[in-house]
């Protein structure tokens, strides 16, 4: 007796579809306001604002999906065009739960900003995260010293009944978390896009020729902009084929001394040493084809220590020298 085959679930259909399918590129955020990520997926058609779920270090979190995005580059392999994976679409109950999961981090927040007034912490909390399963919270607060929170983490346990941890964080990570615009009018680098914060020092902002006013180089954390790394690189290769401020140089038959350089442009802006005129640009044409400073009319050149030495006898008497006689001192003999 023939057995007709039977069909596979339309789960397993699914499955084989999005593993044939090609991979494409997406960009998630898990919270609102929060930062954007890319995300590759095999599954087809997503939708704006449709909730999937994202495999993540702890397992699988909710996200909501903003549009398609370019693949990362520098990465051709299937799993690594994205920073996350988009495992399938979240269903009714995980989109329930995602909006109530909201809802019960905001009180979280508030019920910590109560125990830490009762305690009378000297610490900020900025930022409440809860996994969706409710297997952790994660409470994140600024300070300026290091903070006993042990009895904090007591009531917060024993409120939420789950596991709780605490982290201090920086005031970069707290304009990180918090957002905001910048001084150029656009959303922040590190709230938008900047995974680390690489060190910035002032020595980036006086090679790019920036004025040195903490106003102007400074974010809104009271740091130095994030910004002045991404052109610190060209500046310094471009700089260091040109001139420095202050040397002298012959063009023609003129001194100049450098006042000012133009990395972009490859200008120079200089002053003529012997006269008073105003201060000139050269291009690059004109202050490549420069020359060593040579010395000004009627001034004499220095000698140089060959030629005073040439003016003296070539040769000296050579005087024996002559030994300083010993004197041998005599024993003493015994005190009569």
């Amino acid at each position: 007796m023939n057995e007709t085959p039977e069909t596979p679930p339309a789960e397993e259909l699914v499955h084989e579809d999005q593993h044939n399918a090609p991979e494409t590129c997406y960009t998630i955020q898990f919270r609102p306001g929060d930062q954007f990520f890319s995300a590759v997926s095999r599954i087809q058609n997503l939708k704006v604002n449709e909730l999937v779920m994202v495999q993540t270090e702890h397992g699988l979190e909710p996200a909501t999906v903003h549009g398609k995005t370019l693949p990362c580059p520098g990465r051709t392999e299937p799993e690594r065009l994205g920073s996350h994976l988009i495992v399938r679409r979240g269903n009714r109950d995980e989109t329930e739960k995602f909006a109530r999961l909201l809802d019960r981090e905001q009180e979280a927040f508030g019920v910590c900003t109560r125990f830490i007034t009762t305690h009378g912490l000297p610490m900020k909390l900025i930022k409440v995260e809860r996994f969706l399963n409710g297997s952790k919270i994660i409470f994140y607060f600024t300070a300026d010293t290091r903070v006993d929170f042990r009895e904090l983490v007591k009531d917060l346990v024993q409120e939420f009944r789950t596991r709780v941890e605490i982290r201090q964080v920086g005031v970069r990570h707290e304009t990180k978390m918090i957002g905001g615009l910048g001084c150029c009018g656009r959303e922040l680098c590190c709230s938008s896009y900047l995974k680390n914060f690489a060190p910035v020092s002032i020595k980036m902002a006086k090679e790019q020729g920036l004025p040195l006013n903490p106003a102007k180089i400074s974010g809104i954390c009271n740091r130095l902009l994030c910004c002045l790394t991404y052109e610190y690189e060209t500046y310094h290769a471009m700089r260091k084929r040109m001139p420095k401020p202050g040397k002298t140089i012959t063009v023609g038959d003129k001194n100049y001394k450098i006042i000012k350089v133009n990395a972009l442009e490859e200008t120079l802006e200089v002053s003529w040493v012997e006269g008073q005129e105003r201060n000139i640009i050269l291009t690059k044409e004109e202050w490549s084809q420069a020359k060593a400073p040579q010395p000004a009319q009627g001034q004499a050149q220095p000698q140089s220590q060959a030629q005073t030495q040439s003016q003296a006898p070539e040769q000296q008497e050579a005087q024996p020298r002559r030994k300083k006689p010993r004197h041998h001192k005599a024993p003493e003999g015994p005190a009569q």
